[in-house]
């Protein structure tokens, strides 16, 4: 059990669900919950992928962003098959709760804090526009992983507009690109 003095303390932002099919889990959430619009959905590849220390080939995902109140939700179809934390969740392709994120004011310190509490770095990479983003492992203590980001303002920019957009949706465009 981790030290409870030494984990960081910080506001959750977003539940993320991994899915076998981007597009119908869109579907199935927005009939389940009247969820919408989805923002995103095309590839990405979140680079410079080191996995549980060692460096990896790149994580291909495709993701969307939709809100659900004061929550971001985000859905991952998972394209590559290397290592990642995405597989230590779910390595036979199951689907359900991979992560909940958090920014931090101090990226390095929140991350090592973790480490130092007993919860290990299961993957790091920089995503397109440079920010360094990490899966925490928290499974033993949490049951899921643990994303952190720094503060960006374009990942703060990014929740905005999945907000936005759920606020002013005429329902007509269920999947909406960046």
């Amino acid at each position: 059990m981790p030290d409870s003095s030494i984990v960081p303390s910080g506001a959750f932002i977003q539940v993320c669900h991994v899915v076998d099919n981007l597009e119908a889990a869109c579907a199935r959430y927005n009939k389940l919950f009247g969820m919408g619009p989805f923002i995103g959905g095309g590839n990405g590849v979140l680079d410079n992928h080191v996995y549980r220390g060692q460096p990896a080939e790149p994580i291909r995902i495709r993701g969307v962003f939709v809100q659900s109140g004061d929550l971001n939700i985000e859905l991952v179809e998972l394209v590559s098959t290397g290592p990642s934390a995405f597989h230590d969740m779910y390595p036979n392709g199951e689907q359900g709760i991979h992560h909940m994120a958090m920014f931090c004011e101090d990226y390095e310190g929140t991350r090592d804090r973790y480490v130092a509490a007993g919860m290990p770095v299961a993957s790091e990479f920089i995503v397109s526009f440079g920010a360094q983003i990490c899966y925490i492992d928290a499974r033993a203590t949490m049951g899921h992983m643990i994303e952190l980001y720094p503060e960006s303002e374009i990942i703060r920019g990014m929740y905005a507009r999945a907000r936005h957009e759920s606020e002013n949706w005429d329902g007509k465009q269920l999947i909406i690109p960046w």
